[in-house]
């Protein structure tokens, strides 16, 4: 009698399942009361959102990318191709590569190119030599050294149409500061819009006062970043702090260096905003010789002003193609950095 109890009381094993039943499957049915379907839709579901996941994070960025830069710059090749004015854009004609013949035939051109040379070259080296040395000051232990910090990025989040109007007044001819200190130290003053080399560094001084501390903040960083390892080895041996900077510094920075050279060199390129507002009435033209027209002048003169669109893409093509060319000198040097180190 007890013997038949504890049988009826014991579940049934896989043994005395009905035919054609499965070991276990009673209790897979008791235990979670979840179709068996439910959990490969779920597996399936999770791994079509790990693969998805990535590209739907990094999907608005291309399709904005897209709008509102890869089509304007194929619109812009597809302009530069033809004979358009402003005036009637629907009136298109096929001129080939007449565009950049006439382009490169312009004496116009070839002056805002050397103009945006020389004033890339006044601006660049000088903002990130003072870059670097403002940074290798601030890498010391300063008091409120987060004030400064704070203060070296004002002049990057200053407006350049509040920074150019500032620049304007100091290089007046009459009554500016500048002519002013001039005249105290017994100079002559100098007509900064109308001069060559004076209107140049007046908009180079622009670009120098709001990157030098964008730049010098990037410097501070890398240089954050340096072991101080090294610091020790190298004064451990005797060297000074400016033997320290030389050997040790420097060698460190040079990546960053060549990253800041690089956007400098583009944003040069790209110059456009600090000369025209410099220029007041003849800003887009450069100066009433063209003394300071940059590229993005002279293309922004000939799309708007003027209105010879077709010609004003093939100067910003060819813009691209300078930057271009930089971008390849700069992969080619970093190359052979690497290969050195």
């Amino acid at each position: 009698m007890t013997s038949s109890k504890q049988a009826l009381a014991q579940p049934a094993s896989s043994a005395d399942a009905a035919p054609g039943s499965q070991p276990g499957a009673a209790r897979g049915a008791h235990g979670r009361g979840a179709p068996a379907g439910a959990d490969s839709w779920r597996s399936r579901l999770y791994r079509w959102d790990m693969k998805a996941s990535p590209y739907a994070f990094i999907a608005p960025f291309f399709i904005l990318f897209g709008a509102f830069s890869l089509v304007p710059l194929l619109y812009t090749a597809w302009y530069s191709l033809h004979d358009v004015q402003l005036s009637s854009l629907d009136r298109q004609t096929w001129a080939g590569l007449d565009n950049y013949k006439n382009l490169w035939a312009s004496d116009f051109f070839w002056t805002a190119l050397k103009n945006t040379f020389t004033i890339g070259v006044i601006s660049t080296v000088p903002q990130l030599l003072a870059a670097l040395g403002l940074a290798h000051l601030l890498n010391y232990r300063l008091r409120s050294s987060t004030v400064w910090r704070v203060v070296m990025l004002t002049p990057y989040a200053t407006s350049v149409a509040a920074a150019t109007l500032v620049f304007t007044l100091l290089y007046s001819w009459d009554g500016g500061m500048v002519n002013w200190v001039l005249h105290f130290f017994g100079v002559d003053p100098v007509n900064w819009r109308e001069s060559d080399w004076g209107s140049q560094f007046a908009v180079s001084s622009i670009v120098i006062w709001r990157w030098t501390g964008y730049n010098a903040l990037i410097y501070l960083a890398a240089m954050q970043a340096i072991p101080t390892d090294l610091y020790e080895s190298a004064a451990l041996d005797g060297a000074n702090r400016w033997q320290q900077f030389r050997h040790v510094t420097i060698p460190q920075l040079r990546p960053t260096i060549l990253f800041t050279v690089v956007v400098s060199t583009i944003g040069a390129t790209q110059l456009f905003g600090e000369p025209l507002l410099f220029g007041g009435v003849s800003g887009s033209k450069g100066g009433s010789e063209h003394q300071y027209q940059t590229l993005g002048l002279y293309m922004y003169d000939q799309g708007w002003i003027i209105g010879n669109l077709g010609k004003a893409s093939a100067i910003a093509w060819s813009m691209f193609l300078i930057l271009v060319i930089v971008a390849v000198i700069n992969m080619l040097f970093t190359r052979r950095l690497r290969k050195s180190q």
